[in-house]
């Protein structure tokens, strides 16, 4: 039997500590600067792959952050874009090593989807997380007796507790010091009414969330029902924005069994205007308080 409180999710005295050794923002980083020396130097993806004896699809997934990187195929693709300063050698040489470290979901990672790796460790580097959901309570907004309610209703029996132990994780980003996750959630407004386990879960969750929306960091907005399709969105959309400024956002869509992440920057930028659509046709921040109080009165 797994144990089921109607609070918010807290971190597990086991559990390894979150980010550690993450490689996502290193491979981020480090692809995006090979990325500009081998436009810098003319040096077309064949010629690239062939310096390191990879094909051109292995060229691209490095460059976009994908995968990890061996220090020797590094140092092979500087020598070829002509890059000698030892500095800036040992600098993106030391992100190749990280690029290869543990993710910090890894010793739970029989129960993260591969289609979620990368969305996980983007979340845990966030300086900003934005989302629409047109169906649940966004999972960093959970409380564990509504999250499982989610997982049986999904069909997602197997391995219940580690499933939680995962969420546990994730959560206190919107609570860890100095620079707590600034997150931005737009809820249509049906989220709210539809039940998920028994009225006590129902109301633990809308009362969490009516506590959280006081937050500094955390914005709730409610809008219209089926607002989908009047913004031109058909699933739910999560924009992750990295401290290093340079780094392109993160696009998240969440499929049923799997995921897209939109990189080119035309895509990036129309889900910013769908994000920024759905922001302006929802209710004010401060009414949501009162969506949420007139869902009570239903449980």
């Amino acid at each position: 039997m797994v144990s089921i409180t109607t609070t918010s999710i807290g971190p597990r005295k086991s559990a390894p500590a979150p980010l550690k050794g993450d490689p996502l923002v290193p491979r981020m980083l480090l692809g995006k600067r090979l990325r500009e020396l081998r436009l810098d130097h003319g040096v077309t993806p064949d010629e690239a792959a062939h310096a390191v004896g990879a094909s051109r699809s292995k060229i691209t997934r490095m460059e976009l952050g994908r995968i990890g990187l061996r220090s020797a195929d590094v140092a092979a693709l500087l020598t070829r874009y002509g890059v000698h300063d030892h500095g800036e050698r040992s600098t993106l040489l030391a992100l190749a090593e990280q690029t290869g470290a543990r993710a910090w979901w890894y010793e739970l990672r029989d129960v993260v989807p591969k289609w979620k790796q990368r969305y996980l460790s983007a979340e845990g580097a966030a300086r900003l997380v934005r989302c629409f959901e047109d169906e649940h309570v966004p999972e960093l907004l959970r409380t564990e007796a509504y999250a499982l309610g989610v997982m049986r209703g999904d069909g997602a029996v197997l391995d219940p507790a580690r499933r939680l132990d995962l969420l546990g994780q994730r959560q206190p980003i919107l609570r860890r010091r100095p620079r707590p996750v600034n997150l931005w959630a737009v809820l249509d407004e049906s989220v709210l009414w539809r039940t998920v386990g028994d009225a006590a879960t129902m109301r633990a969750q809308l009362e969490h969330l009516n506590e959280i929306c006081w937050r500094p960091n955390v914005t709730i907005q409610i809008a219209p029902i089926n607002i989908c399709g009047r913004v031109a969105t058909d699933s739910p959309l999560t924009l992750v924005r990295f401290p290093q400024q340079h780094l392109s956002d993160l696009v998240y869509l969440e499929r049923s069994g799997g995921a897209d992440y939109p990189a080119r920057r035309a895509e990036i930028e129309h889900h910013w205007h769908v994000f920024n659509t759905l922001v302006t046709e929802a209710a004010p921040p401060e009414m949501t308080p009162l969506y949420i109080e007139r869902a009570l009165g239903e449980y």
